[in-house]
C-alpha cells in the first residue's frame, strides 16, 4: 500500500533511527522557547526511550572545543560510551562521517531533534527527505532562540516534507503494544510515570 509523505507508514522498531544534533552546552545556554530544564528532560527522555527500543542513535555535536562546548551533562550520561560526531559543517549531514552513520543504520525513517529547532534539526531533516528517507523532527526536543525562529523554523519543516511531532508520541508510536515487556520503562524514561498501569495490561494479557 502506497503512503503519502503526510501520512506514512507507521515507525517501528526496525524501520527508525534516532539522530541528536548538537545539544551542547552553549546552545542550551541561549534556548528561550523552552526552559532549559524542561529541554533537557525531554532531549534525555527522547534519547533513553530509543535505547530501551534498541534503535540506532547517531549524535553530534559542533566545534565542541573551540565553540559550543560538549554535549550537555545529562545526555551523555544517558548514551553512556557513546561517540558524540565532531564537526564544523553547519548542517550535520554534510559532514561524511554523520552521513555514513545515519546510512549505516539502514533505517528508512530518521527521527531528528537538535538546537536549534531551524537549523540543527531542520537542515538535516530536509536533506533526509531529499535523499529519500521519511524525515521526522521530535519539536520538544530541539530548542531554539527565540519564537520567529520556531514559528519560522515548524513553517519551513512542514513545507519541506518533514513530519512534526513530539517525541514521546514518536517513542510511543514505536513501542506499538502496552503489553510489551519495555512498556514501562519506556514510559519512565519519557517521565510519563501515571502510565505504570502498562503493568496491568500485560499481567491481565499474560493471565
Amino acid at each position: 500500500m502506497n503512503h503519502s509523505i503526510t501520512n506514512p507508514s507507521p515507525l517501528t522498531a526496525d524501520n527508525a533511527a534516532l539522530v541528536l544534533v548538537d545539544h551542547q552546552v552553549g546552545l542550551m545556554t541561549g534556548v528561550r522557547d523552552y526552559s532549559i530544564a524542561e529541554l533537557k528532560h525531554k532531549v534525555v527522555g527522547l534519547a533513553s526511550a530509543a535505547r530501551i527500543l534498541d534503535l540506532p542513535i547517531v549524535t553530534t555535536t559542533t566545534s565542541a572545543n573551540t565553540l559550543w562546548g560538549p554535549a550537555f551533562p545529562e545526555l551523555q550520561q544517558a548514551l553512556p560510551n557513546h561517540t558524540f560526531i565532531d564537526r564544523t559543517s553547519v548542517n550535520a549531514w554534510d559532514d561524511p562521517r554523520v552521513e555514513e552513520a545515519i546510512r549505516a543504520t539502514g533505517r528508512s525513517k530518521l527521527i531528528f531533534a537538535g538546537v536549534s529547532l531551524e537549523v540543527c534539526a531542520a537542515f538535516p531533516a530536509m536533506r533526509a527527505a531529499r535523499e529519500g528517507f521519511e524525515a521526522y523532527v521530535a519539536v520538544d526536543a530541539s530548542g531554539t532562540f527565540d519564537r520567529t525562529k520556531r514559528e519560522t523554523g515548524l513553517l519551513r519543516l512542514a513545507q519541506s516534507g518533514v513530519v512534526v511531532a513530539d517525541g514521546a508520541s514518536l517513542m510511543v508510536e514505536i513501542l506499538a503494544d502496552n503489553a510489551s515487556e519495555k512498556a514501562a520503562d519506556v514510559y519512565g524514561a519519557l517521565g510519563m510515570d501515571w502510565a505504570t498501569l502498562v503493568g496491568q495490561v500485560r499481567s491481565s494479557v499474560a493471565a
